[in-house]
């Protein structure tokens, strides 16, 4: 008694697990995780360090290269790589492919214990060093805060608020505040008072440090009681540092006077000058609050728990508050998995309408139910295996479908040929099921092998597309599993045969009359019809050299980006006047719902597939909601040329979100040692990047800054006793303000900054008339002592390193709706016939690197499933020829993928690749299913010529509906983005993988086992 007459046996025990797997199907469906697109892991962390004072070359000599050794230290990472800037080394440190997110924390404690190592080796005044590994954390729900009247201070109370309350909702995990102002508490010193009465720096400083400063006091025993004593004096008002007493110190450190601060400086409180960021709203301030969630949460009851609890709150916002989303992954993940859902039900229409018209009612519901008990018993692995619903996870159970129906058509189509034939319901089921067993299984694992590469690449493309493995692999399972047990039951209990159709040859009509002389001729001119197979596989070659080269397409999100960069050392209040204008412009065209923008800085990572700006100085961000996304290209060109048109200073760069881990169209690195040499290398690059056509053609290091250099005397100064450090504070001091302590007000640390009054810190000739604090003389000396003249000069305002070699990166972008290939193409061979010196190199980077890593990496698993495969299928035949002949196919399954894409106008992008990848294992699905026949009818006793004709006969109508089921099920994956050349490889190349089955297997067979034709079918 094989499985499926055990099933047929115990019907009811079948039935009831059936009924069992559906209901359980649904509740997972209900409770699996959602998302819009698959999570892949961020495998950056970041390290900044400042370093206060210091050139973008002392940063990178003192600082940036001596964490990057001890970070190399590390056998896990990958690549480590460097910003240098005045004052700030941040340093990126990429960690291989290989480690997961499980691996992760545990080598970021690794490399913070390596980061601490390093810390004794840093020079005096270097700050510790700040490692930040939660950099690819996303916030997908992310709303401004704005306020008509209320300050940004009030803003930022509203938004910790709000903070406080939300983190208590389930499955948030972190809540981010962004674009607050910070409060400082500003003495603004008179230069001349202080010059006149002598009162050193160091007297301040130490007067105003002092006065806020919790030192423990010690503790009483009372009694029983062990009393802590509690001192006050913590200043609490700005009236308080007003007042506070001033004690001069002469040379000889003996107290000469004592004044009140309010007497020689100007005390208020206000707002950080100048501002490290702005936000705005619709061209309103504004702060932003970003939501994320936790690992594995559902976000879709995430972001209905937040809204309750918003609305719930509403009493207590101030009026005049308002809370505008900027993203709503909630929304967004709902409506993209209800247009999927939508998608999945057409297919599912589309299969059952194709099987009732070519197999009846009665064979097409048996097998559009064990279609929905595999879909339900998938739901229920998803869930326990922790795999969300997603882009691709969905997209998945639509590429399956078809396949998913190939097994139940085999047993039902073996079972409808048998009981026509008058053979007992019961035994037709057991001896399909008994003869297909191996064959099937074999078949559905080499099906499931053929997507085994995506499930083994370890990059961040192979990890965002895992699960379209994972799904194929446990639906398909689950497919063979049903179509051996419920199907032969349901057969069993309603297949019917009509009055006059038993006993009667299935394959006496008009097709398979004509399918068999087409096959009497194709193997008859064998030679004629392997030649005609070649000549068209050589043609597709032809096809594939034509088709456009992409990686991920853009995003059909109703929303883009606009990158604004201006001169590296453009003050931020002009940044903000000028993007302030261009996003008036944009906000008053009617196809634009809403803008938010970002002066000098990024947005927090709202989508995975977004990363924030790491330099962002004199850089303005506008994220711009549409009303129809298909407006998306005309609305960037014409913003784009508005901003050329009237800000020529200003280099625009609009962008789409993309769908998948992707980067720039072209970057071009050059390797060397002479920052000199990389820059006029650039500019040569930059030269025919502009000649053929690129966009936004900009590089990392951007444009040289003017620099005020004083040269310092040290001679001169030592002789009245000024250090290097009294001559960089007084700099300080009389510009930027020096930061002498901190005003504690609840929860918030307010510096304090001493500065020079307004007349004096905005004036730059004032520089000659700075005095400058002699610690060791303690007096005042003019600055005109202590230095040798003041320079003017243009210095690189960074620097970039990878591996600890400087590079110099160039990038553009193609023309508004192009591919990003299409540039690339035109730029690579000019850049790479440039001529470049000894000791420098060039490296392409972008989307070319991506793409080629992510083929490499799905490639290197490729061979060893290859050999799983061919394994299996001389296991199943216990022969060479037949592999063989199997193989011999899958090359020219090409010829469908390359005509089809070509016809299309589709680019053969990664998706595609992917679906090529796929088509190889359901030709050999076929194929085995066919050869397996033509072994059975062999065994039977037929003749070799007649065993091949009555298997392709036999086996036409469930390969053909098998084939059909998929090609039509894919429509509806036309009109998605994401994988409509992916669909558009699949169906044109399983439509002639189908003719290839069906008609050049048995031309191949019979070549291999020389079958002739017999004379007496005459000849054809």
């Amino acid at each position: 008694m094989n499985i499926a007459e055990y099933a047929i046996k115990k019907r009811t025990v079948t039935l009831i697990f059936t009924l069992f797997v559906i209901i359980a199907g649904y509740f997972s469906y209900e409770n699996l995780g959602r998302l819009e697109d698959p999570e892949f892991t961020v495998k950056d962390a970041l390290i900044i360090t400042y370093y206060p004072g210091a050139s973008a070359k002392e940063v990178a000599e003192e600082v940036s290269d001596k964490i990057e050794t001890k970070i190399q230290e590390l056998g896990e990472v990958k690549e480590v790589q460097a910003l240098n800037k005045r004052g700030t080394s941040v340093i990126t440190v990429t960690m291989k492919n290989k480690y997961g997110k499980k691996d992760l924390p545990l080598i970021w404690q690794k490399l913070r214990s390596k980061i601490d190592d390093v810390i004794p080796q840093l020079p005096p005044g270097v700050s510790k060093p700040i490692v930040n590994d939660d950099f690819g954390d996303v916030y997908g729900t992310l709303y401004a805060v704005t306020g008509e009247g209320f300050s940004y201070k009030e803003l930022y109370d509203y938004a910790k608020f709000l903070r406080k309350q939300l983190l208590l909702v389930k499955d948030v995990a972190k809540i981010d505040i962004q674009g607050q102002q910070p409060e400082t508490i500003y003495i603004e010193l008179n230069r001349d008072k202080i010059a006149t009465l002598g009162i050193g720096l160091d007297d301040i400083f130490d007067s105003l440090n002092n006065k806020n400063t919790l030192v423990p006091a010690g503790k009483v025993k009372v009694g029983s009681d062990y009393i802590t004593i509690n001192p006050t004096g913590k200043v609490d008002a700005v009236n308080d540092i007003k007042n506070l007493v001033i004690e001069s110190k002469d040379h000889d450190n003996k107290s000469s006077r004592l004044i009140y601060l309010k007497d020689i400086a100007k005390v208020y409180r206000g707002y950080q000058e100048p501002a490290s960021k702005y936000i705005e709203f619709n061209g309103t301030q504004a702060v932003t609050l970003g939501i994320s969630t936790v690992q594995g949460g559902n976000v879709v009851k995430m972001g209905e728990a937040v809204e309750a609890k918003l609305h719930q709150l509403q009493a207590e916002i101030p009026v005049g508050i308002e809370l505008h989303p900027i993203s709503l992954q909630s929304d967004r993940v709902t409506a993209s998995i209800n247009a999927f859902m939508v998608n999945l039900m057409e297919a599912v229409v589309i299969v059952i309408a194709v099987l009732m018209i070519f197999m009846g009612f009665r064979s097409a519901s048996i097998i559009g139910t064990a279609l929905f008990v595999t879909v339900m018993a998938t739901f229920i692995i998803m869930k326990m295996q922790g795999i969300m619903l997603e882009r691709i996870s969905l997209g998945a159970l639509i590429i399956a479908l078809g396949m998913l129906v190939d097994n139940a058509i085999v047993v039902i189509d073996g079972m409808l040929v048998r009981i026509q034939k008058g053979m007992d319901r019961v035994k037709a089921a057991g001896e399909v099921v008994s003869q297909s067993f191996w064959p099937l299984l074999g078949a559905t694992i080499i099906a499931v092998l053929a997507f085994g590469a995506i499930g083994l690449s370890q990059d961040s493309t192979g990890e965002y597309t895992r699960s379209l493995f994972y799904v194929i692999l446990y639906s398909l399972l689950l497919s063979w599993l049903v179509a051996i047990t419920v199907v032969p039951l349901l057969g069993v209990m309603f297949i019917k045969v009509k009055a006059g159709e038993a006993n009667k040859d299935p394959f006496d009509n008009k097709f398979y009359r004509w399918m068999k002389s087409v096959l009497v001729v194709l193997i008859r001119r064998r030679w004629i019809t392997v030649m005609v197979m070649v000549g068209l596989l050589a043609l597709s070659f032809l096809a594939f050299s034509n088709l456009k080269n992409s990686f991920f397409p853009s995003s059909t999100r109703d929303q883009f980006m606009f990158h604004l960069y201006f001169a590296e050392d453009t003050d931020i209040s002009q940044v903000k006047k000028i993007t302030d204008k261009i996003e008036h412009v944009i906000r008053q065209d009617d196809k634009v719902k809403d803008v938010t923008s970002f002066i000098d800085s990024g947005a927090p990572r709202f989508l995975l597939t977004y990363t924030p700006e790491k330099d962002p100085s004199g850089y303005g961000f506008l994220v711009i909601t549409v009303k129809d996304y298909h407006d998306i290209p005309a609305l960037m060109a014409k913003f784009r040329q508005y901003v050329i048109d009237h800000y020529p200073s200003v280099l625009p760069r609009p962008e789409q979100f993309a769908l998948g881990p992707t980067n720039p169209a072209v970057e071009a690195v050059i390797y060397g040692p002479n920052p000199d040499v990389l820059r006029h290398i650039g500019e040569e690059i930059k030269a025919i990047m502009r000649e053929k056509g690129g966009t936004a053609i900009r590089s990392e290091w951007r444009e040289r800054v003017k620099e005020v250099v004083p040269v310092f005397d040290e001679a001169r100064a030592s002789e009245v006793g000024v250090t290097r450090e009294d001559f960089n504070k007084s700099l300080d001091l009389n510009f930027d303000g020096l930061t002498v302590g901190y005003y504690r007000e609840q929860d918030e640390m307010i510096p304090m900054v001493t500065r020079a009054s307004e007349q004096d810190r905005l004036d730059v000739s004032q520089i000659n008339n700075i005095q400058v604090w002699s610690s060791g003389a303690r007096k005042y000396v003019p600055i005109n002592q202590v230095i040798k003249k003041i320079e003017v000069k243009f210095v690189d305002a960074a620097s970039h390193t990878k591996n600890r070699m400087r590079k110099f990166k160039v990038m553009c972008d193609p023309a508004i709706g192009a591919l990003k290939s299409s540039i690339f193409e035109k730029v690579k061979a000019p850049i790479e016939a440039l001529k470049l010196p000894d000791g420098y190199r060039l490296e392409w980077e972008g989307e070319y690197k991506s793409s080629n890593d992510a083929k490499e990496s799905l490639m290197a698993s490729i061979p060893m499933f290859v050999v799983m495969m061919v394994l299996i299928v001389v296991m199943l035949f216990n022969s060479v020829k037949e592999p063989i002949i199997i193989w011999l196919t899958v090359p020219l399954a090409l010829v469908g993928v390359g005509f089809g894409l070509y016809t299309a106008d589709k680019p053969f992008d990664f998706m595609a690749l992917l679906g090529f990848l796929s088509l190889t294992g359901m030709l050999i699905k076929n194929s085995i299913v066919l050869i397996d026949e033509i072994n059975l009818e062999l065994s039977n006793g037929k003749e070799k010529f007649d065993a091949v004709i009555h298997s392709v006969l036999s086996r036409t109508r469930p390969v053909s509906m098998g084939a059909l089921t998929t090609v039509l099920g894919m429509i509806p994956l036309l009109t998605d983005a994401f994988f409509v050349a992916m669909a558009v490889a699949i169906m044109a190349g399983l439509a002639f993988s189908t003719v290839l089955t069906l008609l050049f297997v048995p031309v191949l067979y019979a070549i291999f086992h020389k079958i002739q034709v017999p004379e007496n079918l005459g000849k054809g």
